[in-house]
């Protein structure tokens, strides 16, 4: 397993989001810039405002052309009701093998219970790499005005 750096192609990854059908990253992303979360799950504070976070942030984020997609290890009636809870209109995926995940990303791994750890990239419009924040326990990740600043930044360069 190792992290993926500034420029690295994003590795294929399927997201199963809730009442939709799989598609794969970055794929799904191409010809925009693209945030990818994956969070602990729904039980998490921390992902919870992340992801809130997020939301609250969509008008930006969609005005300077970035998707957003999330992903975890919880099952779909789990995530269908954090996605309701927090209003999420971005895609939120489930069912995530955390070690294929791992593998393929270099994210970390929690074991026992079994789930990713707080992972964030910020791809640009060809699926590459522009910034990865990994976690290793609860806290740091990515923020909204962090990535907004940063695009609109390369945007204006």
């Amino acid at each position: 397993m190792s992290t993926l750096e500034p420029g690295d192609p994003f590795p294929p990854v399927t997201v199963q989001p809730v009442g939709g059908a799989a598609f794969d990253l970055p794929d799904a992303l191409a010809g925009a810039y693209g945030v990818v979360l994956f969070y602990r799950g729904s039980w998490c504070p921390y992902c919870n405002a992340q992801l809130r976070a997020f939301q609250r942030m969509e008008k930006s984020l969609t005005e300077l052309g970035i998707k957003v997609v999330a992903l975890s290890v919880d099952d779909e009636a789990t995530t269908a009701d954090l996605v309701s809870k927090h209003h999420l209109g971005f895609p939120v995926g489930h069912g995530a093998d955390a070690r294929k995940v791992a593998e393929a990303t270099g994210a970390f791994v929690n074991e026992d219970p079994l789930y990713l750890q707080s992972t964030g990239f910020v791809l640009d419009p060809e699926g590459r790499v522009l910034v990865s924040v990994y976690s290793s326990g609860a806290i740091g990740r990515l923020v909204p005005d962090d990535v907004i600043g940063f695009v609109r930044y390369l945007q204006e360069r």
